[in-house]
Formats: C-alpha cells, sequence, structure tokens
C-alpha cells in the first residue's frame, strides 16, 4: 500500500483542524453554529477532506465528506440567507 505524499499529508490535516476547530468551538460554546465562521470552517474542512478522499478514491470517505460538504454547504447557505434579509 502506498503512503500518502507529504502535501496530502498536510492537506488532510489542515482539512481535519478546520472541522475540529469548528466542533471544539461549538462544544466550548464559543461558537454558535448558525455563525458564519462556524459554517465556513465546516465546509471548507469537509471540502478538503472531500477532495482528498478522491485521489485514491476510498469510498467510504467519499461519501462521508461528500454529504457532510453538503449539509455544511446548505447551512452556510441558511446562514448568509439570514443575513441577507436581517440586513
Amino acid at each position: 500500500m502506498n503512503q500518502p505524499s507529504f502535501e496530502t499529508q498536510v492537506l488532510s490535516s489542515i482539512g481535519a483542524l478546520l472541522i475540529l476547530i469548528a466542533y471544539i468551538g461549538h462544544q466550548m460554546k464559543w461558537m454558535d453554529s448558525d455563525k458564519l465562521s462556524y459554517n465556513l470552517l465546516n465546509t471548507l474542512g469537509a471540502a478538503v477532506l472531500a477532495y482528498v478522499a478522491f485521489k485514491p478514491f476510498q469510498v467510504g470517505f467519499v461519501v462521508l465528506e461528500g454529504t457532510w460538504t453538503v449539509i455544511s454547504l446548505y447551512a452556510l447557505y441558511r446562514t448568509l440567507s439570514r443575513r441577507t434579509q436581517t440586513a
């Protein structure tokens, strides 16, 4: 089995870190799940991890991260819609 490249390792670490920042921030009550920062971190992190999962095409991770990205995009859209309605 081939080892992922250094660049792939760094990219996946960044994606995971973004999601973990959002998750920890929410759990510690530093971030609200209705806020732009939370949804942006979640969306970007999941998109990066989905991209990394496509390279060796790991079906389980593509499904997981792809779904996470789509749901996060929807939450981001809702958050942005609320911001424009109140502006």
